[in-house]
């Protein structure tokens, strides 16, 4: 059935699809992590027992989320030896080292302190518990610290030397892991997760209050998802600006390939809204741009000079139309979450934020807009850097496994079915805990009392009450 495949494209196309289903969970986990810890701070300073039932039922979220991170994660990390072992092998010296170090860091962080903040309401002291979710919160950033530090040393290499065997070799491992690129890489992508936690909490604070749900609880998760869009929405632009203007400098292909420019020299270089980058023709197509813009937002002048595709060969172009319109795609959102926040702050200056149901809608709608944003953002950053895995260092083709197209044609047939049915069956039951409006809790379940009573298993904690 595969024969005649190009094996490496099978193996690229079976990590960026195992990927995708990955990247949304640590994304929830990040953000829920931060906002479960804002929270319990909250119900510890108020008192007001309607930030700890939040907090209640946002937490067994969490677990799920976090439990379906860590078994695809697991699955990614087996692909590095299966299909990518060229990689490992020249790469493994300095990546190695690097995703231990999130390990024994960060992924011990959220495990140690994971049943504490899950099962602890009630049975440890409060600053204890709260201590807990701290430091659970703490350990999704600090593993995003360390993911990103790998994969922006893979855009942006420094602190290295090649032995005689072809591997990269450490030599200053302050250079690899603070190296150019990771400060505006990791802002934009812990800024993403929370802006993709807000919108989804938003999503499920709009679907209570069409429900005419309007308890305190489900006003305050909707209030501080608007707020989340309103104020962070035009920080995460800013930094998208700095991070562009860092890849401007150290991956100047990938942005020719992300703007659609061709031309050796382009001075005041036009900003393509629409088009269709053909590689064949060296041209964009049916392109409807603004003139200049494109000079003026990367090199902050009006008639500034950009490098085009024809500056490199063309057998180091990445994939156009995946980079140009991942690009817009991802922008495109940004920009509807801009509008949603400064529709938010109208409505709320209105004091009709509880009582705009075709606003509540859109944000019904806007719900996965973070996470698609994600998506593409992250095809963007990984195809533009193509053809290579190292930037400038290390090619795709020779980073491959010596695997047959049927065999990993076969592991990737396996894996769609697989990740459709575990992930599916998830991602639906998510959905199911979503549509349970956050109940009000006495006195006793708020101190733990009734799961000690009953002999409530975790697993039902999680589920909640009346859930094998």
């Amino acid at each position: 059935m595969f024969e005649g495949v190009d094996p490496v494209v099978l193996a690229r196309v079976q990590f960026a699809f195992t990927m995708a289903f990955h990247i949304l969970f640590p994304a929830l986990s990040i953000g829920l992590g931060s906002y479960l810890a804002v929270l319990e701070g909250l119900w510890l300073l108020t008192g007001r027992e309607a930030y700890m039932r939040l907090f209640r039922y946002w937490v067994r979220v969490f677990a799920i989320a976090f439990g379906m991170g860590v078994v695809s994660g697991i699955v990614m990390s087996y692909q590095f030896g299966t299909n990518w072992s060229g990689f490992s092998d020249k790469a493994g010296p300095v990546v190695g080292p690097l995703m231990g170090y999130e390990v024994l860091t960060a992924f011990f962080m959220e495990a140690g302190f994971l049943g504490i903040m899950l099962f602890g309401i009630g049975r440890v002291p409060k600053l204890v518990h709260f201590l807990a979710t701290l430091l659970v919160a703490a350990g999704a950033l600090v593993s995003a610290f360390w993911i990103l530090v790998v994969n922006s040393w893979m855009q942006t290499p420094q602190g290295y030397s090649v032995n005689e065997v072809g591997q990269f070799v450490p030599e200053d491992w302050l250079a690899i892991i603070f190296n150019p690129s990771l400060p505006y890489r990791l802002a934009h992508m812990v800024i993403a997760a929370y802006l993709a936690t807000a919108f989804v909490v938003g999503a499920v604070g709009a679907f209570h209050l069409l429900r005419k749900r309007a308890g305190p609880e489900v006003r305050i998760m909707f209030s501080m998802a608007m707020w989340m869009a309103t104020l962070v929405t035009p920080v995460q632009i800013a930094v998208g600006d700095l991070h562009g203007l860092n890849t401007l400098a150290h991956q100047p292909a990938k942005i020719a390939a992300m703007e659609g420019h061709f031309e050796p020299e382009l001075s005041g270089a036009p900003l393509y809204l629409f088009g269709w980058p053909d590689a064949e023709a060296e041209t964009t197509r049916y392109a409807v741009g603004v003139p200049n813009l494109g000079s003026l937002i990367l090199t902050h002048e009006w008639d500034g000079t950009l490098k085009g595709l024809k500056s490199w060969p063309k057998e180091d172009w990445p994939n156009l139309p995946y980079v140009f319109w991942g690009f817009r795609i991802m922008v495109g959102l940004g920009l509807l979450m801009l509008a949603t926040g400064i529709a938010s702050l109208y409505l709320r200056w209105q004091h009709k934020l509880y009582a705009a149901p075709l606003f509540q809608r859109w944000v019904l709608v806007m719900g996965p807009s973070g996470l698609a944003a994600i998506i593409a953002g992250w095809v963007t950053t990984e195809v533009g850097r193509q053809p290579y895995t190292v930037y400038g260092l290390l090619r795709t083709a020779d980073s491959a496994s010596p695997v047959a197209a049927p065999a990993l044609g076969g592991s990737l047939a396996a894996f769609v079915v697989v990740y459709f049915a575990v992930f599916g069956a998830g991602i639906w039951y998510l959905f199911r805990m979503f549509g349970r409006p956050p109940e009000a809790a006495t006195e006793d379940e708020l101190r733990g009392g009734p799961e000690r009573a009953a002999g409530i298993t975790p697993i039902q904690a999680v589920h909640g009450p009346g859930q094998g």
